[in-house]
């Protein structure tokens, strides 16, 4: 009797068991992956509305800050104040960029009535300056000093009350 030759080759129950093998690798990864995209989601949700905690613990009136002041309001005048000075013989010029602070919102509306005899009073102040002493850090803050004293004195006169807490100049350029 002969006997059937088999070809030489790994068993059928061998491939078998290598292909069960290599389809639990891929589930592992595949369930590895699902489990990492879940966490980061929980996380980024865990984290974001922990930051809604805080500002609800925060001060229940609106407007404060952390050391009970009112929050500061600014308005930006527009144009910018632009002078000329004659300083040596030489024409020079100066441009001002100007905001006001405030913590009174209705203190602040009530002086935009008065825009223009503001905006008369701080030129005809930056325009009686000296240019030399302009050109010193000193110089620029006793002018910011000035003119916050002027429009505080505005202010009261105009509105009755202190309706600006500082001038601030956001752009200061001399030519």
């Amino acid at each position: 009797m002969a006997k059937k030759q088999v070809p030489p080759g790994p068993p059928i129950a061998d491939a078998q068991d290598a292909g069960k093998g290599r389809l639990k690798i891929i589930i592992a990864i595949a369930v590895a992956f699902l489990l990492a995209i879940g966490l980061s989601i929980g996380g980024t949700l865990f984290f974001l509305d922990k930051g809604d905690d805080k500002a609800a613990e925060q001060p229940a009136e609106a407007g404060q800050t952390a050391t009970g002041k009112p929050a500061a309001i600014y308005e930006v005048l527009m144009p910018a104040f632009v002078v000329n000075f004659n300083h040596k013989g030489r024409q020079r010029y100066m441009q001002v960029s100007v905001a006001l602070m405030s913590r009174d919102q209705l203190a602040l509306d009530a002086l935009k009535g008065h825009m223009p005899l503001l905006r008369n009073h701080l030129v005809m102040l930056f325009s009686s300056q000296d240019f030399a002493a302009l050109m010193t850090p000193v110089g620029k803050e006793m002018l910011r000093q000035q003119a916050t004293s002027s429009v505080q004195e505005l202010a009261q006169k105009e509105v009755g009350k202190l309706a600006v807490e500082q001038v601030l100049f956001t752009n200061f350029v001399l030519q």
